[in-house]
């Protein structure tokens, strides 16, 4: 009776488990879809509302186009065959969504080529400044975070928070233009314009736009750092484990860094999209040929067509950025991969 019992409490326990594990493979192809299918969404809306944007801007493109001639009606209408402006607007949106599917975002009215080849041409110069101030504000946000957490209510606490103050205080412009003035102008120190050519001479030119592009965001990461170590640091299991005799540098790299990575990389790869926009200031400051300098020279002429481009594709880093970090925080934090295998 004892076997019998045993075997049909068995039986339902194995089941239980194979239904699990089968259950949770189209629970993790649904979510998947459900992401897909909302990122899709989001592009397509975002798509029509870019496009429509053209409309809603002041001015006409064709004025643009003729550079302030006095064409004749029959130019004008030359010109507007050509570029498909006489088509309705559903028409026009149909055929710029099959191009931008295609890689194609139609022709830049200022340079006289191809949008993608233009964006190209800068992006690389837009990357490196990102990559640059996202490893400056790794090291020094994340790294002072930590300083003010452990050392909470010392002076270095105190200097963290007065610098995290001044820091989210100072815009970004102003930044650029201290530093142009005291370590370009005065000192001598760096280059203030331009990319510069070759490897080293393109970091040498980036280190002063980096630290004005990362100023403001050391400080959030910087705050969103000290909480989330401040918050582990009260836990009870970090209490148990310090008075179990585990040591300190231990328990704060097992049990506090490592489940406080969350939020602040959640923060920071939030942070990337936004820094598409920020690089518009900065690379305007120092004269570099970047996609953010790149999209205030096209609202200033008004080149539709690149301005359409640019926010498509920061709206894409932003919608990417999102579902990677969705992607990788289970990983990150494996208390949220044990709460949804629970359910």
């Amino acid at each position: 009776m004892t076997l019998a019992s045993s075997t049909e409490a068995a039986v339902p326990a194995a089941t239980r488990r194979s239904g699990g594990r089968g259950g949770r493979g189209p629970a993790l192809a649904l979510a998947a879809l459900r992401r897909l299918a909302g990122m899709a969404t989001t592009l397509l809306v975002t798509s029509f509302l870019v496009f429509s944007s053209l409309y809603l801007a002041p001015g006409d493109p064709v004025s643009f186009l003729v550079k302030g001639r006095s064409p004749s009606p029959q130019e004008l209408d030359t010109i507007r065959e050509q570029y498909g402006f006489n088509d309705p607007f559903p028409v026009r949106y149909w055929h710029w969504l099959e191009g931008v599917l295609q890689g194609d975002f139609g022709r830049s009215y200022l340079f006289h080529q191809g949008v993608g080849d233009v964006l190209w041409s800068r992006l690389p110069a837009s990357l490196l400044l990102i990559g640059v101030s996202m490893l400056l504000i790794a090291v020094f946000g994340v790294g002072a975070g930590i300083v003010g957490a452990l050392r909470r209510g010392t002076w270095a606490d105190s200097t963290v928070l007065l610098m995290v103050t001044v820091g989210a205080a100072v815009p970004s412009f102003v930044a650029a233009i201290l530093l142009r003035s005291v370590f370009g102008v005065q000192l001598g120190w760096f280059p203030t314009f331009g990319n510069g050519e070759g490897a080293l001479d393109r970091l040498h030119h980036v280190v002063l736009p980096a630290i004005a592009l990362s100023v403001t965001f050391t400080a959030l990461v910087t705050r969103v750092t000290r909480t989330a170590m401040l918050d582990e640091l009260r836990r009870e299991h970090v209490e148990v484990a310090l008075s179990r005799g585990i040591p300190r540098r231990s328990v704060i790299r097992r049990h506090v860094l490592r489940n406080a990575l969350g939020p602040i990389v959640t923060v920071s790869a939030l942070l990337v999209s936004g820094m598409l926009v920020s690089t518009a200031l900065v690379e305007t400051a120092f004269g570099m040929a970047g996609v953010g300098s790149l999209l205030v020279q096209a609202v200033s002429q008004q080149d539709f067509q690149v301005v359409q481009a640019i926010v498509l594709l920061v709206v894409a880093a932003f919608v990417l950025i999102n579902a990677l970090v969705d992607l990788l925080y289970p990983l990150i934090d494996p208390r949220v991969a044990a709460r949804g295998s629970a359910r």
